[in-house]
């Protein structure tokens, strides 16, 4: 049997959200949701979720732009000002809620795990779905509400470079201070000698580094395989 691939369409609040589902060989694990970057559903987030699935994970990643994608930065930006927060957090707490009915999904709660914008989303979502997310992966992305992060009590693992223009690493550093003071759940901060969007081998920006990117990797995964149970 190998992996099953599913374009899905669940209910949001009423109305109707569509994303990508990938399901390991084994035909069950623990369940993510995998939030884009700025660019949309693109081929690097489903290949996210191809790579969750063979970690044992059973991977949903809600298209928060309901169909398009782009590679040009310009057309991204447009995007991103033009998504709807409050459609998009909808849609993110509508994907919790279809991913733990799945049969295949064997934990009692979720992981989430998210990048650039995606890595601000993660944080929101485990602030708002406290009850249900059980660890969030932010890599280079900041929440636009630094003080949701005395509403996250799950486990925090944070993915950030140095280089980034974009993001200072004192303000993540300051973040992740005030999620250490809540809860008992840890709060990891890695900080690589790399720029924004490390880890996207589609280096639409120029800035994937390879060996951050597997270092990241790994340690990601592993703190998903500990938390998501």
């Amino acid at each position: 049997m190998g992996q099953s691939v599913q374009n899905v369409t669940f209910p949001s609040n009423g109305n109707t959200a569509h994303g990508y589902l990938r399901v390991p060989e084994s035909g069950s694990g623990p369940g993510v949701i995998v939030i884009q970057e700025w660019w949309g559903l693109t081929t690097h987030i489903a290949d996210i979720c191809d790579r969750l699935a063979r970690e044992g994970f059973v991977a949903l990643a809600p298209d928060l732009y309901g169909g398009p994608t782009t590679h040009d930065a310009a057309e991204a930006r447009e995007m991103l000002i033009s998504l709807p927060v409050e459609r998009a957090t909808r849609d993110l707490s509508g994907a919790v809620d279809f991913l733990l009915e799945q049969d295949s999904v064997t934990s009692r709660q979720v992981g989430v795990i998210g990048f650039c914008m995606g890595g601000g989303f993660a944080l929101g979502l485990a602030a708002e779905r406290a009850e249900q997310v059980a660890a969030a992966v932010p890599f280079y992305g900041m929440p636009k509400d630094p003080g949701l992060a005395s509403s996250i009590t799950c486990a925090v693992q944070g993915h950030y470079g140095e280089q980034d223009g974009s993001i200072p690493v004192d303000a993540v550093q300051d973040l992740f201070k005030q999620l250490e003071g809540v809860g008992e759940a840890p709060a990891e901060l890695h900080v690589y000698p790399a720029g924004h969007a490390f880890l996207n081998d589609e280096n639409l920006i120029g800035t994937y580094d390879p060996e951050a990117a597997k270092l990241a990797w790994s340690r990601a995964v592993e703190f998903l395989r500990r938390h998501v149970r």
